[in-house]
Formats: structure tokens, C-alpha cells, sequence
């Protein structure tokens, strides 16, 4: 006798509810998806709020509700084709992994380990260091930066552009370096007929009115790593003699943003303990220095560092991100740009629908070079002897990528299996894995509910703009170049 087996009974996708500007909407976590619902999307939810229902089951409750069955019928397909309902209880759904020729597209130069400052959070010679450079060159030879530049454009196979960070160190002391790299990465990508776009990072203790037209003339974006005003950034941003560097760069910075004028000019601050005072720093720095932008990110450390942010000092940080926040959607309502970029970087993702397999491109579409020419996955593993990933010379080693990518993916995270944000996070920074569990796959698991809840803000900031000036966010898209 053949037995008939039923369907199975309908559930709800794992998805995102919140509310903003009067509507309601949904994060469907399976796509990295935005949608607007109405009522009759909601009653079918909340009908399967807690429950499966079989098809006739559910056809049945929403006629029972007043809707004609051929209405019931059509509202049911819809959904099923939009993913917002399911048969069954399905697995949490994984992006796909890359694939093993996924053309390379950045290059962050280190084009030096050196640094003039001794900064006493930092990552490359402080107490959480990976990097050992011992034995090693200290600055990177024209030769070197050349096989980067050559390499970057064999592996770019298809990419239309390229981008080479600079970095260090402090990247402007191998300024001359950097000029030549520039100079000869225009002619060699022109000649294969790719575009280039370049940036770089330093600590401004070395600008010149000579390198600010060279920067400016040849459209390199520019990141200062500063802390704020002179007693916060003095407070960790000093030099080896223990002198803080803020009264050396004020003036600097002045000349930097005032004659800067191809690219937005960037203010990177790193938040430790006791330096937490977002909204007072992010007045200085963009109202009173006249930053462009200003973003914020908490130190990488163990647990146990003396300037590591504990739970109280988070908890703050999250409020006055939070404020920040409302200032971004009330100048993004009058259809002005607020420069908070936390918040700028979080709604590109959620335009762009942005589904990771990975946190960040580090190992896959970018990698990090060393001053010898050492491959790493990106510039935080610089130096770094147990995080080689090929070399210049010889080529990316496939293997040792393959092994970095796949204990990274989000799918082999389990923390991440059961967390609606994991289409924006992927269980974050690899480097701050490896910091604080000694694994580049782990989950940060001790930014979990942090992340969730400034993913939350930026999705009712997003649904804010959607409802009451959705032109913003397609000339906000257009300007990012994500349309």
C-alpha cells in the first residue's frame, strides 16, 4: 500500500521585524533583504507567529479573516516567491563561498613597519602585536612595490579598476616610495586598460604642503588615524619620548583639509578606555578640524589591557553612536550629508543587499604586502610569520588562502547560525579573532549584541529614509557608487 505524505506545513523565514516612519518592515536574513510589509503581509505572519500551518490551514485562517480564497491563494504564492515564508522549517540558509579564482581587486602596501610615533594600543608593536619583523627589511624597495603592483593587475582578471592602499608604519615616512608606486601603477594599469583609484592611511605628524598637492593632484583618498581633541589624543597618540602628537598635526591637518580638495579627507579614531566621548570628539574633529568624515572603531585587544573598553564603557559608546545616528537621519531628511561614516558604511550595505560568506575582503578580494613582499591576508597580519599567504615574487598560495577562507566563512562559525545580523557581520574582524580567541574563524562573540543593536538603528534609519525621502538614499547610492 502507498502511503500519501503531506506537504510539509508552512513557517515564517527567518527574518528581522522593526518599525520606522510609520511602517512596518522586515530584514529577511536569508538575502540580506529590505521589505516593506502591509496588512495582509502581517496577518499571514503573524498567523504563523509561534506555529506551522498547512496550506489549507493557512488558505483557511485568511478567509476566515475576510479575504476572498482566490486573494488568500495569490497572497500565499507571493510570499512563498519572496522568500518571506517557507514549507517547513528550513537550515539557516549560508552565502555561497567564493570561487577559487575570485580576481583580486585592492593591495594594501605596507611601505614600511616603522613608525615615528609609539602609540600604546597599537596592534603592530604593542602588547596584543602579531607581527615579526625581526630580520626583516624595514622599508619596501621600488622593486618589491613593482611586483605588487604587477601582481595586483594579473590576479585582477575582469576587475574593470583597482585600488592600492598605503599604508605602514606611518606610511609618509617612505613618501618617495609611494610617488614612484603611483607613477608607475598609472602606466601600468593604463597600458592594460583597468582604472586605479588609490588612498592611504598615516598619523599626519608629516605632512607637507609639498605632499598635500601630490596627494590632492592625484586623487589619494586620505585617513588620519587621530583620537580627538589634544587631551584625548594625546592621551595614547604620543611619541617614544611619551610627547603627544596633537599640537605637531593641528596645523598640518589645517592644510591637509584645506587644500585637499580631489578626495574626502577622513578621521579614523580609535576608541579605548576612558576615550569613549563620541559626539565631544566627533565636534572637534569634523566641526572644529573640518573632517569630511569621521568614523569610529573600538581598540583590538585582549581582555585584559588597561585601555581595553569594558561593558560599561561599550554600553556608552552604543548610546552616543545612537545620537550620532539620529543627527545622520535628520540631516539625511533635509537631504544634507552628516559625515558620521559608522553610520554611512552600515546603510551602503544595506543598499547594496549585501549577504557575506566572509567579514571583510581580507584574504580574497584584498591582501596585505609586507615591506619584504610577504602576502598576508590583509594589513593588520603584516609581518606576521604564521599568516604568510605567498609572496610577491612567487604568487598567492592557494592553499594556505583556500584554509584562511574556508575556517572564516560564516557558515563554519555555529555561533553565527542562530543571529539575524550575520549577513552584515559574518562574525567579524579576523584579526581581532586572532587577538582575543588565538582564531581568525572565531565569532567576536563580545560584540555580538552590540552589532545586533547598531544594525537595528541603521535598518530603522534606513526605513525612515525609505518612507519619507527615499530620493536620498538613490542619490546616496548613486554617490557610493552602488547603483
Amino acid at each position: 500500500m502507498t502511503v500519501m505524505q503531506s506537504p510539509p506545513a508552512y513557517a515564517r523565514a527567518e527574518y528581522h521585524g522593526f518599525s520606522a516612519g510609520g511602517s512596518d518592515f522586515i530584514y529577511l536574513v536569508s538575502a540580506g533583504a529590505i521589505f516593506e510589509i502591509d496588512d495582509d503581509v502581517q496577518a499571514v505572519l503573524s498567523r504563523l507567529d509561534g506555529q506551522q500551518l498547512s496550506h489549507a490551514a493557512l488558505i483557511r485562517a485568511l478567509v476566515e479573516d475576510g479575504r476572498a480564497p482566490e486573494e488568500a491563494e495569490a497572497l500565499v504564492r507571493e510570499l512563498r516567491a519572496a522568500r518571506l515564508i517557507q514549507q517547513g522549517v528550513a537550515a539557516p540558509v549560508a552565502p555561497s563561498a567564493p570561487p577559487a579564482d575570485f580576481p583580486l581587486q585592492a593591495l594594501v602596501l605596507n611601505v614600511t613597519n616603522q613608525c615615528n610615533l609609539a602609540c600604546t594600543y597599537c596592534y603592530e608593536f604593542g602588547a596584543d602585536k602579531i607581527a615579526t619583523p625581526a630580520g626583516k627589511p624595514k622599508y619596501m624597495t621600488l622593486d618589491t612595490a613593482k611586483a605588487s603592483v604587477d601582481l595586483l593587475i594579473a590576479e585582477a582578471v575582469g576587475r574593470k579598476a583597482v585600488h592600492i592602499t598605503f599604508f605602514g608604519g606611518e606610511t609618509l615616512m617612505n613618501f618617495r616610495l609611494l610617488r614612484d608606486v603611483v607613477n608607475y601603477a598609472n602606466k601600468a594599469t593604463a597600458a592594460v586598460r583597468k582604472g586605479i583609484t588609490y588612498s592611504l592611511t598615516t598619523n599626519a605628524t608629516l605632512l607637507t604642503p609639498e605632499i598635500v598637492t601630490f596627494l590632492s593632484d592625484n586623487r589619494i583618498g586620505v585617513t588620519v588615524s587621530m583620537d580627538g581633541p589634544p587631551e584625548v589624543q594625546d592621551r595614547h597618540r604620543v611619541y617614544k619620548n611619551g610627547k603627544g602628537s596633537y599640537a605637531v598635526i593641528e596645523p598640518r591637518l589645517r592644510t591637509l583639509i584645506a587644500n585637499h580638495k580631489s578626495r574626502a579627507v577622513t578621521a579614523r579614531v580609535t576608541l579605548t578606555q576612558g576615550v569613549t566621548d563620541v559626539v565631544r570628539i566627533f565636534r572637534h574633529l569634523k566641526d572644529d578640524l573640518g573632517f569630511h568624515e569621521v568614523g569610529f572603531a573600538p581598540v583590538t585587544t585582549g581582555e585584559e589591557r588597561a585601555y581595553s573598553i569594558d561593558a560599561n564603557g561599550m554600553d556608552d559608546v552604543l548610546a552616543q553612536f545612537s545620537a550620532l545616528a539620529d543627527e545622520w537621519l535628520e540631516y539625511a531628511l533635509r537631504g544634507e550629508v552628516h559625515g558620521f561614516t559608522n553610520v554611512s558604511e552600515t546603510i551602503s550595505e544595506l543598499i547594496s543587499g549585501v549577504n557575506k560568506s566572509h567579514p571583510c575582503g581580507a584574504g580574497l578580494g584584498l591582501m596585505g604586502v609586507s615591506p619584504s613582499g610577504d602576502l598576508s591576508p590583509c594589513h593588520r597580519f603584516t609581518d606576521a610569520d604564521t599568516h604568510v599567504m605567498g609572496h610577491v615574487s612567487s604568487g598567492i598560495d592557494r592553499a594556505k588562502q583556500g584554509a584562511f577562507l574556508t575556517r572564516g566563512h560564516v557558515e563554519a562559525k555555529y555561533d553565527c547560525q542562530s543571529c539575524w545580523a550575520r549577513p552584515l557581520c559574518a562574525g567579524g574582524c579576523h584579526h581581532e579573532a586572532f587577538v582575543r580567541y588565538g582564531d581568525t574563524g572565531h565569532a567576536n562573540l563580545h560584540y555580538c549584541d552590540w552589532i545586533r543593536q547598531w544594525t537595528d538603528t541603521c535598518l530603522r534609519i534606513y526605513g525612515e529614509l525609505a518612507v519619507k525621502n527615499p530620493g536620498f538614499l538613490e542619490r546616496f547610492a548613486e554617490r557610493k557608487g552602488l547603483s
